[in-house]
């Protein structure tokens, strides 16, 4: 396509030079991919001794729009979503974001499955985005709000055999989804020794560390849970931060590719997004504030020149009446005071459960699915 107009000009003048057209998306799709990365070093690491922050936050939804669109795209070309049908699935807001995109992208109607935690911000971006939300009252005695979700989606799937579910939770195709993610960090620093990643259906941290492991079998991945998340082997329980953490144990997390896992608590990735936000104008939410305390971790205690990328998942417009509220914040003990320098430490995941900011260096797979890791040390490749 010609990049280049002419303007009009009188006969017999000098034509001008060409004006280049500017590039612009044709549709709201074209928008993912292609995110920033951000280097983060004082106070969460000495000079020199930083990370680099990947911004999904850039995506008009987040992250989750790049497996919102694949996972729809696929499941039309293999014909399990007709065309028009309704996309049903549970997510506590970013996929229904992208969800949302997918739908308006491809031509169908979506219905979000949530619960009361879901911020009345982001009920609202959905409702005007097209997406009907629905939200489940109760949580699942055993699973909580996350299996109540499901089940409501299973009742929708029943009464509109057509209707379509995504499956975050198990759908390979979103762990293939982040292949690209992969190759933007590859191509914006060259290599990557270690990859911080929030967990929640598994998804991201699975498809971008088999591509980067691609490339550096050597790779290390740091997982970054939830105090009260059963993901790793804790017990569930309650839990403020939305996005990472999980009260079931969704089959897309691939716990053979985790050389560790630490759990954090609400206040201590409330404290890690105000300090970006202050000191690096990067804002997000929990899983940001999560994954950058455990990133800047690594980064003062791994060797110099070690490669560290770390994912923030979305940004900061969901959170505005949460995260980023005083009151809110205070209300709920979030405002105590900086964690701990360092993460307490067991060497079991179900050794105790865990209250405050910890490491455990053993990663098993709670359902016996995949052998337990190994203790590692991560280190510069």
């Amino acid at each position: 396509m010609n990049r280049f107009l002419l303007a009009p000009h009188a006969p017999g003048a000098p034509a001008p030079a060409p004006v280049p057209v500017p590039v612009s998306a044709r549709r709201p799709a074209h928008l993912v991919g292609d995110t920033p990365v951000l280097w983060i070093d004082e106070p969460f690491a000495p000079p020199g001794c930083g990370f680099h922050a990947k911004l999904e936050g850039a995506n008009p939804g987040g992250i989750k729009d790049r497996p919102a669109l694949h996972m729809v795209g696929e499941a039309r070309r293999r014909g399990e979503l007709l065309p028009g049908a309704t996309i049903v699935e549970s997510s506590s807001g970013t996929l229904g974001l992208g969800l949302a995109l997918a739908g308006r992208t491809y031509g169908h109607p979506v219905t979000v499955v949530s619960d009361p935690g879901m911020e009345p911000a982001v009920a609202k971006l959905l409702t005007s985005l097209g997406a009907r939300v629905d939200l489940v009252t109760e949580p699942h005695p055993a699973g909580g709000w996350q299996e109540a979700r499901r089940l409501r989606v299973a009742e929708h799937l029943a009464r509109h055999p057509q209707a379509y579910c995504p499956d975050q939770y198990g759908n390979p195709d979103n762990v293939a989804a982040y292949g690209p993610l992969a190759a933007e960090l590859l191509a914006q620093l060259g290599r990557v020794d270690v990859l911080v990643a929030a967990v929640g259906t598994g998804g991201h941290s699975a498809g971008v560390s088999a591509a980067l492991r691609a490339a550096n079998p050597a790779l290390t991945v740091i997982g970054v849970d939830a105090v009260g998340s059963k993901i790793f082997g804790q017990p569930a329980g309650p839990r403020l931060m939305r996005g990472l953490g999980s009260s079931i144990h969704p089959r897309n997390v691939d716990y053979a590719t985790f050389a560790e896992v630490h759990w954090i608590a609400a206040a201590e990735a409330v404290w890690a997004c105000r300090l970006l936000a202050r000191r690096h104008y990067a804002f997000g939410g929990w899983s940001v504030g999560a994954v950058a305390l455990v990133a800047g971790w690594a980064a003062r205690t791994l060797p110099v020149g070690t490669r560290i990328a770390a994912i923030f998942p979305d940004g900061p417009h969901r959170y505005l009446d949460t995260v980023y509220d005083d009151d809110w914040c205070r209300e709920r003990g979030l405002l105590d005071g900086p964690p701990a320098l360092e993460p307490d430490e067991i060497a079991e995941p179900d050794e105790r459960v865990v209250q405050r900011w910890t490491r455990c260096r053993r990663v098993r797979d709670p359902l016996g699915r995949t052998p337990a890791s190994a203790p590692v040390e991560a280190g510069p490749r």
